[in-house]
């Protein structure tokens, strides 16, 4: 619509003919009509609001974005919906105020966990005459999820640039002093002293804090430096109870009862055997260490298109919601003596095999990691284009 139209329009309504007036409001509606059709159809959100900061208008993008009905909000006021934000403030800023004004960023819950940018422009900044503003909504949540992404791209480059120096100035000093330790054991079995067995029972000790240490290390390196997985179609289910067989002995001595549940007809998928098997034994491992004083342990594997699903659901005492977030952080831990590299590499290992890995944990119900790996037969295969008869072949009779 051409700026002043609507003013001329008025202007000259008592001069016009009634077939003069109908045509002009046809062509009223058509603009109108056009514009409801493109702020309808664009993936910004725009929400007009009064002088007292009410909605008067609001797009469908507006509606999904931050959960409402478009026929339902109108002369509710904004702050129902974006709250936090002193909003009889930014309606009050006049013109040289609002030239300082950014646009903001809001986290929501609702209806869905997203990250949205905004910024108001007060409609007097168009026509002074005017009261309101406008609000222009977007969705920034895969921008913030790019941005995270790179975080901890660096973090894994700077850890992996550590790694180089643990291995050489930690790792040699250590096959050292184990092998140190190995001489005085056997000098002091040789003694016929009084205080050999306390002496043996010392050595004995530190030479299993230098195998713990040194475990430490090798799960920082291969966490770190993973090797490319070697993928063969296999069973999930017998890698499963390779890892059960495992952990037989420890599983037995916690008091704990595992329930296996699988369905026929799981069909193979491709994996590497032992970093599967090694992701496994990081979450049974950590499930056996959660449950204290005994307790059960379900493990059940289903074929969901496209992934072959397998949940580990403990009856511990869950996972506190400070701590979820930082689980799969690497040196983060919640138990004596522990790494915090379990489950790090539990996530590089089924990250590299193309699946993915969610947690779900009550406190004082339990904790569930579910594995999803995908199906072999899900893989893109390239066809052969038909061959076509040779033309001393293509007879007719």
């Amino acid at each position: 619509m051409k700026a002043g139209f609507l003013d001329k329009l008025i202007a000259r309504l008592d001069r016009m003919d009634p077939e003069s007036v109908q045509t002009h409001f046809l062509r009223l509606a058509r603009e109108k009509g056009l514009l409801e059709t493109i702020f309808q159809s664009i993936q910004e959100g725009v929400v007009v609001l009064d002088g007292k900061g009410n909605i008067t208008y609001a797009n469908r993008a507006a509606g999904k974005l931050i959960g409402f009905r478009q026929e339902e909000v109108v002369g509710k006021p904004m702050a129902r919906y974006l709250r936090d934000l002193d909003w009889d403030r930014i309606l009050d800023l006049d013109t040289q105020e609002w030239t300082k004004l950014v646009s903001h960023e809001v986290e929501i819950a609702y209806p869905e966990h997203r990250f949205l940018s905004f910024y108001v422009v007060p409609l007097s900044a168009v026509e002074s005459r005017e009261e309101g503003a406008v609000i222009i909504l977007r969705d920034v949540t895969q921008d913030r999820q790019h941005e995270a992404s790179l975080v901890e791209s660096e973090r894994m480059n700077a850890v992996t640039l550590l790694a180089a120096g643990v291995a050489h100035e930690i790792g040699n000093p250590l096959n050292a002093l184990n092998i140190h330790l190995q001489l005085l054991d056997r000098e002091l079995k040789q003694e016929d002293s009084s205080n050999r067995d306390s002496l043996l029972e010392l050595v004995d000790v530190a030479r299993k804090e230098v195998t713990r240490l040194d475990l430490i290390i090798t799960q920082f390196l291969r966490a770190i430096r993973p090797t490319h997985p070697n993928l063969e179609p296999m069973p999930v289910l017998a890698v499963l109870k390779d890892t059960l067989r495992l952990l037989k002995q420890e599983i037995e001595n916690r008091g704990v009862h595992v329930e296996l549940e699988s369905p026929a007809g799981i069909p193979p998928i491709r994996l590497d055997k032992d970093q599967i098997k090694q992701a496994f034994f990081n979450i049974i491992k950590n499930a056996l260490q959660a449950m204290t004083d005994g307790g059960l342990l379900r493990i059940s594997v289903a074929a969901s298109d496209p992934f072959v699903a397998v949940a580990f659901r403990d009856n511990g005492p869950g996972i506190s919601p400070e701590d979820f977030s930082r689980i799969f952080e690497p040196y983060y831990t919640t138990k004596k003596g522990g790494s915090g590299l379990g489950l790090m590499i539990v996530q590089r290992i089924i990250q590299d095999h193309g699946g993915r890995i969610d947690v779900h944990s009550e406190p004082g119900i339990g904790t569930t990691f579910t594995v999803f790996l995908p199906l072999d037969e899900r893989r893109t295969r390239l066809l052969k284009p038909p061959t076509r008869p040779k033309p001393e072949e293509d007879q007719t009779p």
